[in-house]
């Protein structure tokens, strides 16, 4: 064969080839997928075509296996067999009006009911919140729930480390889950599996990347959830994981960063609707259902006590529950509104809601860092800001070094919202998260107070400063708020 038809013959393999995934990327890319996400994922695989689809089978699934979805299923309805407390719209003359549509939205998405009878307290420093979750751990008699995204054993978290192995030679059960990806890469991952494997805790990796195991899923979906839970009689949930609040980490420590958490601990029935997420993903990922540790959810009516839901959310369910929590909220929201997130990256529904919120005449304050720890999210959460003050929210910059990690989200004068969520793509539709949904006067004065606090130390970003960004920074925050859309 003349070589002009072999090299003819490869420009029209190439060509049919390069065709044919381009019309495959129509037809597969945009179901059940945003519109946005689509695009992004269509103009990779158009302009990039190889390495696009490279892309794409490597993290282009944004559910989890069918098999770790269906247990999802089975404990939601295990749940649901284990709660006293009445599903549907709530009898309460103290709620805001439009408060039991939100409880009924996400009482039918997470299968968790609103269960009154709770108290609960902020834990703003993050040295004291290590020190009460161990000093909490100290007072365990029957077992020790731990789940963290990040658990890391080293100098700051030593204590914490130390009062798990004393329960456990006091016979307490400990068990601990933490996120395979993000505790591994740090410094004293074998370290830290070593600890709790000699001092006798079960302990497993969530959501494991070990394909030669049969564990095969996106890489960047993640368990991002922080809880311990202590007997069933107290929890903790927030913002922070547990390893020092440089994360050990050369960069970080070299520019002198450091995490501002917010951690709340709480008593009450509640309490066991936090054991039951941590049952769900014990069972998810080591096929034991704890069900000798399973207490029924009953409320407790007491007017002067906290009504709280606990509401969980990820890739594992149908729905992505805490995003529609959050824009339950916006719309009712009457008064005033403050979000706090570390990563604010809102899909155009979120920030529809936040501007439509400050156009109907309800302030929205949003405390974000002043500068970044992860370059390409800090650059997509700037690429918002005009939109935003433009239609009038007041944005506040918290002060460097620090990083404003904490996660929490205020409604009028007697709604919040506390937990792992930030408000951004990834907290919505590919990293499991649990918040906590709080009504009471006396919760949402005490968030209100910590937020003067960010407030008083952090600057507010004006329109006018804002307009004075270099066109290098304007470039970059566009380019990176792209591929924030790639889910």
């Amino acid at each position: 064969m003349d070589p002009s038809d072999v090299s003819l013959i490869i420009v029209v393999t190439l060509f049919l080839i390069d065709l044919g995934v381009r019309i495959a990327a129509i037809i597969i890319i945009p179901r059940n997928r945003r519109p946005t996400a689509a695009t992004a994922w269509l103009l990779a695989i158009f302009f990039l075509p190889y390495v696009g689809v490279l892309l794409f089978l490597l993290i282009g699934n944004p559910k989890l296996p069918r098999k770790r979805r269906q247990k999802q299923l089975e404990m939601n309805q295990f749940i649901r067999d284990n709660s006293d407390v009445p599903e549907g719209r709530q009898s309460n003359a103290q709620w805001p009006p439009w408060f039991a549509s939100v409880v009924e939205l996400t009482t039918n998405l997470s299968a968790m009911p609103i269960i009154d009878g709770n108290t609960a307290s902020l834990i703003p420093h993050y040295q004291d919140s290590l020190e009460a979750m161990a000093a909490e751990i100290g007072k365990a008699t029957k077992y020790v729930h731990v789940e963290f995204y990040i658990l890391s054993c080293d100098q700051t978290t030593y204590p914490f480390f130390d009062a798990l192995e004393a329960a456990v030679r006091r016979g307490v059960k400990v068990r601990v889950l933490l996120d395979h990806w993000a505790s591994s890469r740090t410094r004293e991952y074998k370290a830290t599996l070593k600890r709790l494997t000699a001092m006798g805790a079960e302990w497993h990796l969530m959501l494991p990347v070990q394909p030669l195991k049969g564990n095969n899923q996106r890489i960047d979906l993640r368990n991002h959830r922080k809880i311990l839970v202590v007997d069933g009689r107290s929890a903790f949930i927030g913002s922070q994981n547990v390893i020092d609040r440089s994360y050990n980490k050369r960069v970080n420590i070299k520019r002198g960063l450091k995490w501002q958490e917010l951690v709340t601990r709480i008593e009450g029935p509640v309490v066991d609707a936090l054991n039951l997420i941590f049952i769900t993903d014990w069972f998810i990922e080591s096929d034991e259902l704890l069900e000798k540790e399973v207490e029924t959810l009953e409320s407790v009516e007491d007017p002067r006590r906290l009504e709280c839901q606990v509401v969980p959310s990820g890739p594992g369910y149908v729905n992505e529950n805490n995003l529609r929590l959050f824009l339950a909220l916006l719309y009712n929201a009457q008064k005033r509104v403050v979000i706090t997130s570390p990563y604010f990256v809102p899909d155009e529904a979120m920030l529809y809601a936040i501007t439509s919120t400050v156009q109907r005449g309800v302030p929205v304050d949003l405390f974000v860092s002043e500068i970044g720890d992860q370059a390409l999210v800090w650059h997509a959460q700037r690429s918002y800001y005009e939109a935003l003050l433009r239609a009038g929210v007041r944005i506040w910059m918290y002060k460097s070094p620090y990083i404003l990690h904490a996660k929490h989200f205020t409604i009028d004068d007697d709604v919040a919202v506390i937990g792992s969520s930030n408000m951004d793509m990834r907290s919505f539709g590919l990293n499991m998260e649990v918040s906590l949904l709080v009504r009471g006067k006396s919760f949402v004065h005490d968030m209100r107070q910590v937020e003067d606090g960010y407030r008083a130390v952090s600057k507010e970003l004006t329109l006018d400063a804002w307009k004075k960004q270099p066109l290098r920074s304007t470039v970059l925050d566009n380019l990176a708020r792209l591929t924030s859309a790639l889910q």
